[in-house]
């Protein structure tokens, strides 16, 4: 099997609600603005698409949804639990969807050991002729995957990339300058992609290219092909965007911003709430400030 290469600007989507519901109409129109901006990739069913509080039917509808606006871009979907059974059932019922790849979080709440996260990940990506993205983000999960469970797994032929979210800049560029040619280290945090892309890294999985897709893909594409300066400057304009993003849990700053603008409501579903007026005042002005429009 050829791996398939990840690399360039991967956007996190947000999942849109309305009056409770899954509002399609309006992701649809946030994924025609990701692919018009020149994302290189996306990716629905994460963290920030609020997957937890998504029914299995509106799960399928927003991939199916995302693949046929997609075009040539790969969709990698979001499909991880903590139940080996449960993400393996979420594999299933995703391939007909004719999904491209599959990314899949360091299991929550039961703190494996890294022998047992090897074996999580291992069984996961026998399971499926698909590929498999990793993804590491201990704040969320409460266990960090270390550079040697991540580096034995990159032996396995179908797992192909690792979000990295874990903030450990020695960690990361251990993957990046031990991993197998092929394996593609993407950083997980917008505010670290400078530093993981100019260590050797191939790209970024953005929450805030949810509001600012073109500058943020400029900026990827600028350290991709080492315009260093170029990028730095980029980075400089975003770094409010980027703080701001994370002022409240993800994603309610990123729908507070996208509802200022239009894209979508600001409407979340229980556990999280709405963006409130300081966040939606915060994000008004730094989006006013970068001067970016729908």
């Amino acid at each position: 099997m050829e791996k398939m290469l990840l690399s360039g600007l991967g956007t996190a989507l947000v999942t849109p609600f309305k009056d409770g519901k899954l509002d399609l109409e309006s992701f649809r129109k946030l994924v025609r603005r990701q692919v018009e901006a020149g994302a290189d990739f996306l990716v629905p069913l994460g963290s920030t698409g609020e997957t937890p509080c998504l029914e299995d039917d509106e799960k399928m509808a927003v991939a199916i949804a995302a693949k046929e606006l997609a075009g040539n871009l790969p969709v990698v979907v979001g499909v991880g639990t903590n139940s080996l059974t449960a993400t393996i059932r979420n594999i299933r019922m995703m391939e007909p969807c004719g999904v491209d790849a599959f990314l899949v979080v360091v299991p929550y709440y039961n703190k494996p050991t890294q022998e047992g996260m090897y074996q999580y990940f291992k069984a996961v990506a026998e399971s499926t002729s698909k590929p498999v993205v990793l993804y590491n983000v201990p704040g969320r999960t409460g266990s960090n995957m270390t550079a040697e469970t991540t580096l034995r797994l990159s032996e396995v032929p179908n797992i192909i990339a690792i979000k990295e979210a874990s903030g450990n800049m020695e960690q990361i560029g251990e993957i990046i300058h031990e991993a197998p040619e092929g394996f593609a280290v993407l950083s997980g945090n917008d505010s670290d992609t400078r530093e993981i892309i100019e260590d050797g890294g191939h790209g970024l999985i953005s929450v805030a290219s949810n509001i600012a897709p073109e500058v943020v893909a400029e900026m990827v594409h600028d350290l991709i092909c080492h315009e260093n300066m170029a990028a730095r400057k980029i980075e400089a304009e975003l770094l409010p965007l980027f703080k701001a993003c994370f002022v409240e849990s993800n994603p309610i700053p990123v729908k507070g911003g996208l509802s200022v603008m239009g894209l979508c409501r600001n409407e979340l579903r229980l556990p999280l709430t709405p963006a409130t007026e300081s966040t939606l005042a915060l994000m008004k002005d730094t989006i006013e400030k970068l001067d970016i429009h729908d």
